[in-house]
């Protein structure tokens, strides 16, 4: 979605018309310095709905700075410290209708840099500032009109601890976020009576001290009574709790959607405020990319959470996210975008290795890239390599039955505008680019246990028409469901195996609108291994999964586009038949077509004319060697606009 309708679609819901979209009032942005002044364009409006802008530098150690729209540009506060607001005369500068610009101060030339931005909305997130009056239940009102999870407050005219109230510590409890103690007692000078409309708070020296000046940040739970997203019904927070076993396989964590962002803390004992996030690599089955708010060190790498499509799982024993007993807590923001894509080119991007320049990142897409799939036109011995966010830097080949491969550390995705930091600049290697989105595609990693039925959670919104399986763990076969063969059967994605018919796939069972069933079969669903599925849907002008039947000579097939296919992929099903590749990067023309193999490592071939351009979609010839039209065959395909 472009800008100026974000924008539109949030005044809306600030007047009370269409509800608004986790997008339009939560980002994390990643950015390097340039060593002046910079502009951050992530969609959010600050300057005329208001928020807080919380910055950390990634690859080395310094504060964490957080501003917000209530106390002024310039005004920096850090979760780390204790020490009062510091003016920084080059710091956040202007607080814009799209995001914000940073004027020197946090531009360092070459250094990494993260950014989470808060937008001031009702039922998400709120900024109060006060001066305490040295009286005790001094109610403070607020404007998030909703149950809140949690608040915290600093003073910013003295030297002080950040106190954190949560409403899943014992009551009267508070915790430091500055601090990595666990939770104290603060029953006569405390946060209490939190209402929907207020809080109070006692005569102290971190919360109501007579002439102090304070912020109060507060953080709404959305508990099925959340107003967002394009139905105006979803959740896009929750702050909650869950007890530690000590265990490699801890808690799971029912939050009714996938999270994008995590804040952590051991509330029973010591522990670390974990901070985590999707942009700099949360992720299933790997290291997470770890950042600490009481900690100004750099961000590192430790496997502490795996996402999952209805909440998160701890996959550590560590102490300090997985005691045994242990009380922990945490506010969750789910994952978006939310709003289902006007635009192919918002959601699909093709490229050449490094067609903008030397830079990273080598495949450029102009937006964060949720899955990439690269290969060598002149043909490699390991084609086409799939490589996801939510599994990276781990990856797969489309042409292969081998387990993943793990570790591959070009394999990067903490770009905003594409993924993979190589170097290459041969326009030899060529990438399709997708971002997960409602009712176009979705990516969804999940744990097989071998029983009939396993029914897999998804957020592609509507039921999905083809998915691909694979097996992350065994050397085994990609599984793929297209909705023109039902679920009785099933193809292979390495193979030009026609239809294979087996209820051990998918038990016979069309996929719904939230879940996709699988059998017993280890392609599916292994006991115990580690699976990923991408699944893919129709969205009108924008992408289409479907069938024809072939007639021998030339025929259009009907999209709904309105300016061609970019990329289209077809397969022969009631006989042999590979699964072939067009793209107008390398020509879809009224001449020959270059054409790739996902199922081979074979070189592109550019010798046929097996399709031509229809600004409907496309149109298939029959070409004998191809038989990609051949009279009375079965074919299904999948195309983009």
């Amino acid at each position: 979605m472009s800008n100026s309708k974000k924008l539109l679609q949030a005044a809306a819901g600030a007047a009370g018309g269409e509800a608004l979209n986790v997008e339009d009032v939560f980002s994390t942005y990643l950015y390097e310095g340039t060593g002046s002044a910079q502009t951050i364009t992530n969609g959010i409006d600050l300057d005329g709905e208001g928020g807080m802008v919380w910055l950390k530098r990634r690859s080395a150690s310094e504060s964490h700075y957080l501003y917000d729209t209530e106390r002024g540009t310039r005004k920096a506060i850090a979760s780390d410290n204790t020490a009062a607001q510091s003016t920084l005369s080059l710091g956040l500068d202007i607080f814009n209708s799209d995001g914000f610009r940073l004027n020197v101060s946090h531009t360092d030339s070459g250094v990494d840099f993260t950014t989470w931005t808060f937008r001031k909305a009702p039922k998400f997130f709120d900024v109060v500032t006060y001066t305490g009056d040295g009286t005790s239940n001094r109610a403070i009102s607020h404007n998030l009109n909703s149950s809140v999870g949690t608040i915290i407050v600093k003073s910013t005219s003295n030297v002080t601890n950040w106190m954190v109230w949560h409403k899943d510590l014992t009551t009267n409890y508070l915790l430091t976020l500055n601090s990595t103690a666990a939770q104290g007692d603060y029953s006569t000078v405390t946060i209490h009576d939190v209402t929907s409309t207020s809080f109070q708070v006692d005569n102290y020296s971190m919360l109501n001290a007579s002439g102090v000046t304070y912020v109060a940040y507060l953080f709404a739970h959305n508990d099925g009574d959340g107003e967002f997203g394009p139905d105006g019904d979803a959740d896009i927070i929750k702050c909650g709790s869950y007890t530690g076993n000590g265990s490699s396989t801890g808690p799971s964590i029912d939050l009714g959607f996938e999270p994008q962002w995590l804040l952590i803390k051991n509330a029973s004992g010591t522990g670390v405020w974990w901070m985590l996030d999707v942009m700099r690599g949360l992720v299933v089955g790997g290291d997470d990319a770890i950042l600490t708010a009481q900690g100004s060190g750099a961000e590192y790498a430790q496997n502490v959470v795996s996402p999952t499509p209805t909440g998160f799982n701890i996959t550590s024993s560590a102490g300090q996210i997985n005691t045994s007993g242990d009380t922990y807590i945490y506010i969750a923001i789910r994952r978006g975008p939310m709003a289902v894509p006007e635009s192919a080119t918002d959601v699909f991007a093709i490229d050449t290795a490094n067609s903008t320049g030397n830079a990273p990142p080598w495949m450029y897409s102009g937006w964060p890239v949720d899955l990439g799939m690269h290969t060598n036109k002149t043909g490699y011995a390991t084609n086409a390599r799939v490589v996801p966010r939510l599994t990276s830097p781990n990856y797969l080949y489309t042409s292969s039955t081998s387990a993943e491969i793990s570790a591959d550390t070009t394999n990067k995705f903490d770009y905003m505008d594409g993924y993979n930091s190589g170097t290459f600049t041969s326009t030899d290697f060529i990438s399709w680019m997708w971002r997960r989105a409602p009712s176009f595609f979705d990516v969804v990693a999940y744990t097989g246990n071998g029983t009939a039925g396993r029914t897999v959670s998804h957020n592609l919104g509507v039921a999905p028409e083809m998915i691909w399986v694979k097996n992350r763990a065994d050397s085994d076969n990609w599984e793929v469901y297209h909705s023109a063969l039902t679920a009785t059967s099933s193809l292979r994605l390495n193979t030009t195996n026609d239809e294979i018919v087996a209820s051990t796939r998918w038990n016979n069972t069309e996929p719904t609108d939230t879940v996709f069933t699988v059998g017993t079969w280890n392609t599916t669903n292994g006991s115990g291994d580690g699976m990923i599925a991408y699944l893919f849907a129709s969205l009108d002008g924008v992408s289409k999964v479907g069938s024809y039947t072939g007639n021998g000579s030339t025929q259009t097939i009907d999209c709904g586009f309105s300016s061609g296919a970019r990329f289209v992929l077809i397969k022969r099903t009631d006989s042999a038949g590979n699964w072939y590749v067009w793209d107008t990067e390398r020509g879809i023309v009224s001449g020959n077509d270059s054409h790739l193999l996902l199922n081979t490592t074979a070189a592109e071939v550019t010798t046929y004319d097996s399709i031509d351009p229809v600004a409907s979609g496309f149109a298939v010839n029959q070409v004998g060697v191809l038989n990609n039209n051949e009279s009375g065959a079965s074919y299904i395909f999948y195309a983009i606009a």
